[in-house]
C-alpha cells in the first residue's frame, strides 16, 4: 500500500510539471527507466549496478533537488519520473538487484520466496 501511494504521488507530481507530453507517450516515458536492464547484457554485476542506479530513490531525489535548485524542469521531471517508476516497480515486488542474479532483490527472490 505504501508503494502504491508513493507511485500515485510521483505520477501526480509528473502531471503538474511544466513539461507536457502527449498522452500516448506517457507509458513509454514511465517505463523508460527499465532500459537500464540492458546492463545485464554485459554481466550480472554490471547489470545490477546500472539497474540500481536507475531505480534507487535516493538518486531520484538528488536529481529532483538539483533540478529544483538550479531551475531546470527537465532534471526535476527526470528525478520525479525515476522516483515514481521505482515506487511502481517496488509495488510489483521488483526491488534493487544483488550482483548474483537478476531475480535476487532486496525485497524478495522473484520466484516468490520472500526474504
Amino acid at each position: 500500500m505504501e508503494e502504491l501511494v508513493l507511485t500515485a504521488l510521483g505520477i501526480a507530481a509528473l502531471y503538474y510539471q511544466p513539461i507536457h507530453i502527449s498522452w500516448w507517450l506517457w507509458p513509454i516515458v514511465f517505463l523508460s527507466p527499465d532500459i537500464s536492464m540492458l546492463g545485464y547484457a554485459l554481466n550480472t554485476k554490471a547489470g545490477a549496478v546500472v539497474y540500481n542506479l536507475f531505480h534507487h530513490r535516493g538518486v531520484a531525489i538528488v536529481i529532483t533537488a538539483i533540478g529544483f535548485f538550479t531551475h531546470q524542469p527537465v532534471l526535476q521531471f527526470v528525478g520525479i519520473l525515476l522516483f515514481a517508476h521505482s515506487s511502481f516497480d517496488r509495488m510489483l515486488g521488483y526491488g534493487l538487484k544483488y550482483k548474483d542474479n537478476f531475480k535476487h532483490t532486496h525485497l524478495e527472490t522473484l520466484n516468490g520466496n520472500t526474504l
